[in-house]
């Protein structure tokens, strides 16, 4: 992790795409970023329950302050417009995880002679995510 900070640093400008996933790439630190996404929250993360020692904590937060995905305001760690932005990325892939087996049923009759119509209706029925429905219906 602390190889990112160098990495983004030495560019000058901000940090690529690959940094930004990088720095939350395990469980750990989706897992942390998250909870500072998560507007109900709290804001207070127990370091212990995430499994992780105050090292692996702060490395997993100085990566995602790097990548400039969140900041800290008195205190407080916050998400950046860009972390806001990334946040709800990972929101709608979450949803589109959790109709993973709606959306094979979706990918198993493209192609398959149904109208675009059709389709839209299989898609109204099965996905309850309207930004998954319309990927789906853009091919983005």
């Amino acid at each position: 992790m602390e190889r990112l900070v160098e990495i983004q640093s030495q560019k000058g400008g901000y940090a690529s795409l690959a940094d930004v996933l990088r720095s939350i790439s395990d469980d750990k630190s989706l897992s942390i970023f998250q909870l500072i996404g998560d507007v109900n929250s709290n804001r207070e993360i127990s370091i212990k329950e995430l499994g992780l020692n105050r090292r692996q904590y702060y490395s997993r937060i100085s990566a995602m302050m790097a990548t400039d995905l969140i900041k800290r305001q008195r205190g407080i760690y916050y998400l950046t417009p860009f972390g806001k932005v990334i946040y709800c990325c990972i929101m709608i892939a979450k949803s589109a995880l959790n109709n993973y087996y709606n959306l094979k049923a979706v990918e198993s009759v493209e192609g398959s002679g149904f109208s675009n119509e059709d389709l839209s209706k299989l898609v109204d029925t099965l996905i309850d995510n309207q930004q998954v429905k319309e990927f789906l219906v853009k091919k983005c």
